[in-house]
């Protein structure tokens, strides 16, 4: 018998019980702001608090996010913590452990299902492989003390030229947030957390481990995480060495794509629940599309010198075991990483300047195999790669204060990418390298403490990954024989980008209110455009031979109110307006699919005591086109879901918490494939998850 549902059951009573302890029981909470990450309050060049953090962003002439995923109630998967942040879309998949859709000013957008676009650091060393892809679920935000997101070529990492940027995920270290605890929930959803460190005076050490699991809302899209993180760090004066170690198991089951009618009729239903003629084509209980990925990671980095003149080197190594099983093709990958990082940083007179060197290499074996559509075995082999993948990068970086108030900023980047490929089978070969400049220069005025402006112009450069190099296809129906496999030679894409906007406070003390405004235009050219065939299944990548516009507006505020009851009112909103066109070539004036035009998030809590509920809302007002053709009756439809928190702190060690999401069970697409052009009656979008609850209990030592 299934211990599933008596996990969660006892998940369930164990949060709400905890919830509804006697006052009498509890010591009295006043209404602080809930800062809950505890231990040493020391930080260091490696270890960066969040005042040494947002001290850093406010030298960067451009937009960035400083998230506390900390502070948040539940913090389960990725939009947990980068929900509520302007400027970053998050466009979840299957709603399980799996791999939501992330990108910045549209980077990546059209990489679906698979990632690219954006540089993810775990602290400050790339998790990407060379070749610029990633797999989103090796991320474990429950180990973060803060994300700090560089958007577009405000990246600082001498290897992040994309038009994205970076994403910085910094690990808890030592005794900062020791704790057990265990979360259930709706679709049979449970998890499991447990991190124990150490704190010395010169050493330091945490482990963290996580396990989640859940049933999916969809049929076939159960989903399965097991993360071991540590680190060990010593310190001395004028110097600092870490040492990270992780382990990530992650496996999901692929529901994939249904038609416009089908999600508002039977939205948990697969292509195989009917007996139509994509169901026929693309039984999902037959082919079972899955994918399975480990990856084993191990980095150093050491840090010597003062803050007039310091260097920091950096080396880590990680391997990958990815198959990937779409309905058709069978793709496993094994891969090695290699990469260093070196950085010299100093101050002269008026004058801070940053030289660093970045190198990464990836060997991988990736092969192809056609998928047997009776029962998900795999059929011939078809495809055997041996892919290598290198990026040679160096940075000069200059800030320079002309007065207290004014700083010029500029940074020269320069990249030679190489992705080279051989067809094992056949001999055949496909080389490519490119050598490309990455600038930008910027402006910085600060008339007071609590205001800021800037202004930036950039160069961003970003070369295809063997997602879009490699590419395989199977004829249907079904013909194994006519399996075929070819290497595609890309450009790079390549964006200006003019970028605006400041930040700051409105008011003083603990009812000020936190503003940030971002407008960015950027002139893409040789877009990267990956589109899928009329079943779903990908039908290759090429450049869009005409310009393509990305503009937007990327807008946030947050602060506190006083309410009645000596209580208060957090508040968050966050508005990115995304307007992407093509200017030219076959779809000239069209939106460019992928993305939302129009996405709020907002979340209003009352604070008082140990107690934080309210609701929270995510809103897409306008329809998203699925295809660059625009064809009508193929959109997203817009859609509002509304959700509730409620949060208790009952003593320094244990807190509570209940969230309920999608309150009115609305039934809405939560992502989609993307095309050149389709039809309402084509497999297109994923079905977002009906009304779900999910409660926890954590014990902080």
């Amino acid at each position: 018998m299934s211990t599933t549902p008596l996990f969660r059951r006892l998940a369930l009573s164990v949060a709400l019980s905890s919830l509804w302890l006697p006052a009498a029981h509890a010591e009295e909470v006043p209404t602080l702001a809930p800062v809950v990450v505890s231990g040493q309050d020391d930080t260091s060049p490696l270890q960066p608090g969040i005042k040494q953090e947002k001290a850093r962003l406010q030298r960067v002439a451009g937009g960035t996010n400083l998230i506390e995923p900390q502070k948040e109630a539940r913090l389960a998967t990725l939009r947990d913590a980068l929900d509520y942040q302007p400027g970053i879309v998050v466009q979840e998949f299957f709603g399980g452990i799996d791999q939501p859709r992330l990108n910045i000013r549209g980077s990546g957008v059209q990489s679906n299902p698979v990632n690219r676009g954006v540089l993810l650091l775990q602290d400050g060393l790339p998790l990407n492989e060379a070749d610029g892809s990633f797999v989103i679920g090796f991320l474990e935000p429950r180990n973060s003390s803060l994300i700090s997101v560089r958007r577009g070529a405000n990246a600082l990492s001498a290897g992040a030229t994309t038009l994205g940027g970076e994403l910085d995920f910094q690990s808890l270290t030592g005794t900062q947030k020791d704790e057990i605890g265990i979360e259930g929930g709706s679709f049979g959803r449970l998890g499991l957390h447990a991190a124990k460190g150490f704190q010395g005076e010169q050493l330091d050490g945490r482990l963290s481990v996580s396990h989640d699991k859940s049933d999916g809302y969809r049929h076939h899209s159960s989903s399965e995480r097991t993360s071991v993180q540590g680190n060990f760090g010593v310190r001395g004066d004028n110097f600092e060495n870490r040492t990270y170690l992780s382990y990530t198991d992650l496996k999901f089951d692929i529901p994939n794509v249904i038609p416009k009618d089908r999600l508002y009729s039977d939205p948990k239903s697969v292509l195989g629940d009917y007996n139509e003629q994509f169901d026929r084509a693309n039984n999902i209980y037959q082919r079972d599309p899955n994918r399975e990925a480990t990856q084993l990671r191990l980095a150093n980095r050491t840090y010597w010198g003062s803050e007039d003149l310091n260097q920091t080197f950096g080396v880590y190594w990680q391997n990958i075991d990815d198959t990937f099983t779409n309905p058709l093709v069978s793709s496993p990958t094994d891969g090695n990483t290699y990469g260093a990082q070196w950085q010299l940083a100093g101050k002269l007179r008026t004058l801070d300047y940053r030289v660093a060197l970045d190198w990464a290499s990836s060997d991988m074996d990736r092969e192809l195999y056609v998928v047997n559509p009776n029962n998900g075995s795999r059929l011939q082999r078809f495809g055997n790669y041996d892919l290598h993948a290198e990026n040679r990068s160096a940075l000069l970086g200059l800030e320079w204060h002309m007065t207290p108030q004014w700083s010029l900023v500029g940074d020269l980047k320069y990249t030679q990418a190489i992705r080279d490929s051989k067809d094992r089978d056949s001999g055949a070969r496909l080389d490519q390298d490119w050598s490309y400049a990455s600038p930008k220069a910027g402006i910085i005025w600060k008339p007071a403490d609590s205001l800021r402006w800037f202004a930036n112009v950039s160069r961003s450069n970003e070369a295809p990954t063997y997602w879009e190099i490699i590419y395989g296809d199977v004829a249907q129906p079904l013909n194994p024989l006519s399996a075929a496999t070819s290497m595609n030679r890309l450009d790079l894409q390549r964006a200006t980008t003019y970028e605006i906007g400041g930040d700051g406070s409105l008011g003083a003390g603990a009812y000020a209110a936190n503003w940030a405004v971002t407008l960015y235009r950027s002139r893409v050219e040789d877009e990267l455009m990956s589109v899928s065939t009329a079943n779903g299944t990908s039908a290759g990548t090429y450049n869009y031979r005409g310009r393509t516009r990305h503009q937007g507006i990327e807008a946030g505020l947050n602060g506190s109110l006083p309410a009645p009851g000596a209580g208060a009112l957090d508040y968050r909103v966050a508005y990115t307006y995304s307007d992407f066109r093509f200017r030219g070539g076959e779809f000239d004036g069209n939106q460019i699919a992928g993305v939302p035009k129009h996405m709020v998030s907002a979340e209003l809590l009352y604070r008082i005591g140990g107690w934080r509920f309210g609701p929270n809302v995510r809103w897409l007002p306008s329809d998203t086109p699925t295809n660059h053709a625009n064809v009508p009756g193929t959109e997203q439809d817009a859609y509002a879901i509304w959700g509730l928190k409620l949060a208790y702190q009952h003593d320094k060690h244990w807190n509570a918490y209940l969230v309920a999401d999608n309150l009115s069970d609305k039934i809405y697409a939560s992502s989609y494939v993307i095309r050149n052009t389709g039809t309402a009656a084509m497999p297109t979008f994923l079905s977002g998850n009906g009304r779900s609850v999910a409660a926890g209990v954590n014990y902080r030592f």
